[in-house]
């Protein structure tokens, strides 16, 4: 992919694109009429030299900032909590969301819970008598430094119960954000193993997207494109961290995944999230570890579907010459090839499943999965 110059486009909503995209943060806070902005990052961006930059820029556009870089991990409702009560005590106007997937989560459930009453799971996804978020959120503005799960472009937020670490969807079209700025530059500096597993994950979000049951021609067009942009340039964003094409081919790809999955999900990510559940694992290397097994459950459901996806990526045609080509893609960025070598206890093996049976991405699956399903899958994962 060769960038094009910082363009500006509205689907879902108002992306800035392009490299020093990031640096149009103090104009879109002047459009908003912000005067307060909290930033919510994690700990290890806010470290960062353009975090830095970003920070002062707003300061000297006479802004009165604050800094809530408390998420970490796989994110919990007392990281939530606690950026809510920073928001609160600086009276801020707008959130500004830097990071990856679990950054730009937070933000929005701080959005959602610094202007909403009652308990954040009360706003839990399809749950019966869940609370609708019909209200405007206070606004956010997303500055993605993932090419992942491409959170900046959806309208929920994944949080995990502290306690349990049961991951919940809290969904509400106010949580999308007013506007992303979507700066290829800023992920340059990822470690290779970060982004590999993180564009492993926006891969799993255009491929679970394509196979998912439910009808959606759009979200399908939107998914393999999607796909088409992480094969060619995955390998590439691993091997040489400043290529700035291939880091802008992720950035897009992570985006168009997050607005394919509006469809469905499926298999792989009940297995993914059950792993960061039971083990704690990174959602992203979740995904990237179980994508192949998981998947040639559902070769014998859709077999055309694999077929159109193995033309997409370039390798040998059908089900067969995919899952061949992952496995092989997962070792040149990588990824463990299954959760043994992952390091994950196999004696975890019945949470896991429980975990996974419970978990809502299934149900889109294009082939029912049971117990007994879920069994076989983990247990031909610890090889």
């Amino acid at each position: 992919m060769t960038l094009p110059p910082l363009t500006s486009f509205s689907f879902p909503t108002t992306i800035r694109f392009g490299v020093g995209s990031r640096r149009l943060l103090v104009d879109e806070l002047a459009a908003l009429g912000a005067q307060r902005p909290l930033f919510v990052t994690d700990q290890g961006v806010s470290g960062l030299g353009f975090f830095g930059d970003l920070v002062a820029a707003a300061d000297e556009a006479g802004l009165a900032c604050a800094v809530f870089d408390g998420v970490w991990g796989n994110p919990v409702v007392s990281q939530v909590l606690a950026g809510v009560d920073v928001y609160a005590a600086h009276d801020a106007d707008v959130v500004v969301a830097v990071g990856g997937g679990a950054a730009v989560d937070v933000a929005k459930a701080v959005a959602l819970m610094a202007t909403h009453d009652g308990e954040l799971f009360d706003y839990e996804d399809e749950v019966p008598g869940a609370r609708p978020v019909t209200t405007a959120t206070a606004p956010i503005i997303a500055v993605p430094t993932t090419a992942g799960t491409g959170s900046e472009v959806g309208r929920s937020a994944v949080i995990g119960d502290d306690d349990t670490h049961v991951k919940r969807i809290v969904f509400g079209p106010p949580l999308l954000p007013r506007v992303v700025l979507a700066d290829p530059e800023v992920t340059v500096g990822l470690p290779a193993p970060i982004t590999a597993a993180t564009g492993m994950d926006a891969l799993t979000h255009n491929v679970e997207a394509y196979l998912a049951r439910n009808w959606h021609p759009m979200c399908d067009g939107i998914a393999l494109e999607g796909l088409r942009l992480v094969a060619a340039n995955l390998a590439r964003a691993v091997a040489v961290p400043d290529d700035l094409d291939a880091r802008g081919g992720m950035l897009m790809g992570s985006m168009m995944g997050a607005v394919a999955f509006q469809k469905g999900l499926g298999v792989v990510h009940s297995c993914a999230h059950a792993l960061g559940t039971v083990a704690d694992v990174h959602h992203g290397l979740a995904n990237a570890v179980m994508i192949d097994t998981a998947l040639a459950f559902n070769v014998a459901s859709v077999p055309e579907r694999f077929d159109t996806m193995a033309a997409v990526v370039g390798c040998a045609p059908g089900a067969d010459g995919f899952l061949t080509w992952l496995a092989e893609l997962k070792a040149t960025v990588g990824i463990p090839a299954d959760l043994t070598a992952l390091g994950v206890d196999a004696a975890l093996g019945d949470r896991l499943v429980e975990v996974a049976l419970a978990d809502a991405c299934h149900a889109n699956n294009p082939r029912p999965v049971g117990r007994s399903d879920f069994a076989d899958l983990f247990g031909r994962a610890f090889r």
